[in-house]
């Protein structure tokens, strides 16, 4: 990635004001990143203790308006990345955040169900150990930007939520519970039911943020989070077969991406812009995008369609049994 001063530099060039500048630079300094890159989405509300009081931005979500501010947003990603830095710390390490990464305000909860996976691929075994210590790295520079005001860890369910997701999809029969971190097959699916969604999140909460320097962060993560999913849409592209289980109605990953992605798409609204890493006429689709090769965007309200795995409104469900934590925390009526 890019060296200090150059980062320094990018950071001058694009902060509103020496305030904005000063609080991002010591927000990257109290992780140690002093770059912009995996960690940046923490200079979206640059490491202060009241972000969450920052002046109110509209935001345009489905039909009706809300008001919202940066803090808020930083949040509602806080939330995301307690999900996915929990799903990779189990599968590569057995163990997830420490409890000093999980307090804050709101309810804090614990974490049922996960594991280590037993990779029998070197590649894959080595991406979910960099893609787990991305996502770690998220929640502590996050935490540190947000100092008094970060939301602390919801609690999170890791079992019961991927079986009604795979059900929901079609994966598996009914009465069959589906295990993410039963083989590296598992794991590659389930992975990709978060990667997919966390893209378009970041990249539909990109209009709420009204900073100017919060905003080139937010890109900074955005871009590693793509990453994430194109190395996993490959890793399943790349094998045909492999699903394994019991109660599993298709032993094809490519077949079982483009399941998952009607799932996603049933969940969230009318539009069908949800795409496997197959397209109709079978070949790769690794990049999800528009006909203008742009990448499409979800709504908060759209993400908590999933995470909660609900059309409706609802403040809490799925992987976050009791909700997120924070001012935005229902998901959207369909």
């Amino acid at each position: 990635m890019f060296g200090k001063r150059y980062a320094a530099s990018m950071i001058n060039r694009s902060a509103e004001n020496d305030q904005d500048r000063r609080r991002f630079l010591r927000a990257a300094g109290m992780t140690g990143l002093g770059v912009v890159g995996a960690g940046a989405l923490g200079g979206l509300t640059a490491g202060t203790a009241s972000a969450s009081a920052r002046s109110a931005a509209p935001m345009a979500e489905t039909a009706e308006a809300a008001q919202v501010s940066d803090g808020a947003v930083l949040n509602f990603a806080l939330n995301l990345e307690y999900l996915e830095a929990e799903f990779y710390l189990h599968a590569v390490t057995g163990r997830g955040l420490p409890d000093s990464l999980a307090t804050g305000t709101g309810a804090q909860g614990g974490v049922t169900g996960g594991r280590a996976v037993r990779f029998e691929s070197r590649t894959v075994r080595q991406y979910a150990q960099e893609i787990a210590g991305d996502e770690k790295d998220h929640v502590q520079f996050l935490r540190s930007a947000l100092g008094g005001a970060a939301v602390s860890r919801p609690q999170i369910d890791l079992q019961s939520s991927f079986t009604a997701a795979a059900q929901a999809a079609g994966l598996v029969k009914k009465g069959h519970s589906f295990d993410a971190f039963a083989c590296e097959e598992n794991f590659l699916l389930a992975a990709y039911l978060f990667e997919d969604v966390g893209v378009t999140a970041y990249k539909g909460a990109a209009p709420l943020i009204t900073n100017k320097t919060y905003l080139e962060a937010a890109a900074g993560i955005l871009a590693v989070e793509a990453y994430h999913a194109g190395n996993i849409r490959s890793q399943l592209y790349d094998r045909r077969d492999g699903l394994l289980g019991t109660g599993l109605f298709s032993h094809d990953l490519r077949e079982a991406s483009v399941k998952l992605s009607d799932a996603r798409d049933s969940l969230d609204g009318p539009t069908d812009d949800d795409q496997g890493v197959i397209d109709d006429r079978g070949n790769a689709n690794i990049v999800p995008a528009d006909a203008n090769g742009i990448a499409y965007s979800r709504s908060p309200g759209q993400v908590l369609n999933i995470v909660y795995l609900t059309s409706k409104a609802a403040t809490s469900g799925g992987f976050f049994p009791k909700g997120v934590n924070g001012e935005v925390n229902t998901s959207a009526a369909h």
